[in-house]
């Protein structure tokens, strides 16, 4: 393991004499700091509290664990000597100030996959690095709503059998492992890729009478094998960790969908665009994978408020170019291709 280069050593390399980048490394120094303590906290459960723990309905809509609370404080307070302008979180309602005038800002999703806290599931942090904008203090909400190609870095940290840091500078998507013994994170797979072609999916089928028609065909396309029009056999997966399935797809390729559906508050997807969709599709892609809406890049998408939601696809890219074909009423010959008259819930 020690032949392994440190995240350390990676982030000083890519920093080297620029400001916005040494600024970002250190950012980046401390978030996986705060990790280390959240991976401590996972790790000893219930043996430090019900961290499964309802507590309030968060800025997102959705309810608080003890976890969240506990993670998102950890995250706060090693950034708060970092050279950080202001932290949105998904558990705050508006943004943080921590420096005005620093040259970075920091998105955060603090605890990905809540539901799993008490089943001993992989759980984690996922982030954003995005720059302060020019002659803005970066403490205003409208700071942070910027398409997600401007990211300066983003990952996620994995709380599971290894603690593991998935992290993109821009120049592809390098996997680190915690060392115990060094205290560090040290790289295992540099320039990971995703593999195009896709034998796995992730969704959550019991909303299938929810979908729209477009998602329903392609998922009954994949379910009929190698007797329907695919052709093929596939496999599903379904964590409610999207942390876990990024982590498997960036391994092992796959897809993995949270479309829009029928249901009151999700028509417009329920994953939050700003610090999970973004930082998510900014990995993908730089692993060779897609992210869309169904409709749209990820990255391209401005946000037009803090806490904004949208259906995500993210994977191997020739299934989510497939997925947005099925969409649009254009799968190939020989795949069901019912034409849509009106607008899909991929928007």
């Amino acid at each position: 393991m020690h032949d392994h280069p440190g995240l350390d050593e990676r982030l000083k390399v890519w920093a080297a004499t620029d400001r916005l980048r040494s600024a970002a490394a250190s950012t980046l120094a401390a978030l996986v700091a705060a990790c280390r303590g959240i991976a401590a906290l996972v790790a000893a459960g219930p043996l430090v509290g019900d961290l499964a723990a309802r507590q309030q309905e968060g800025a997102g809509g959705d309810f608080q664990t003890e976890l969240d609370l506990r993670a998102n404080d950890l995250l706060v307070k090693a950034l708060s000597d970092s050279p950080v302008a202001a932290i949105a979180s998904e558990e705050m309602d508006a943004p943080l100030p921590l420096s005005p005038g620093a040259p970075v800002m920091v998105a955060l999703d603090p605890l990905d996959g809540s539901s799993n806290i008490e089943t001993n599931v992989s759980i984690g942090t996922i982030f954003s690095l995005l720059p302060a904008p020019p002659g803005s203090s970066g403490t205003e909400p409208a700071a942070f709503l910027r398409p997600g190609r401007e990211q300066i870095a983003a990952g996620y940290v994995i709380y599971g059998p290894q603690t593991a840091l998935a992290l993109t500078l821009g120049a592809g998507t390098d996997v680190f492992i915690f060392d115990a013994a060094r205290g560090s994170f040290v790289c295992t797979r540099a320039g990971i890729r995703v593999p195009p072609q896709a034998r796995e999916f992730a969704i959550n089928a019991s909303n299938y009478r929810h979908w729209e028609p477009a998602v329903r065909t392609w998922f009954d396309d994949c379910l009929a094998g190698t007797e329907g029009p695919r052709a093929e056999n596939f496999n599903m997966r379904w964590i409610a960790s999207m942390v876990a399935e990024a982590h498997r797809i960036l391994v092992r390729g796959g897809v993995y969908l949270y479309p829009g559906d029928a249901r009151q508050g999700y028509r417009n997807g329920r994953l939050r665009l700003l610090y999970e969709a973004n930082p998510i599709a900014f990995l993908m892609e730089q692993a060779g994978g897609c992210a869309s809406t169904g409709w749209e890049r990820i990255l391209d998408r401005t946000p037009r408020r803090l806490h904004e939601r949208v259906p995500l696809i993210f994977g191997s890219s020739e299934e989510v170019e497939r997925i947005e074909r099925y969409q649009r009423g254009q799968a190939p010959k020989g795949e069901s291709s019912p034409l849509f008259a009106k607008r899909g819930l991929f928007v």
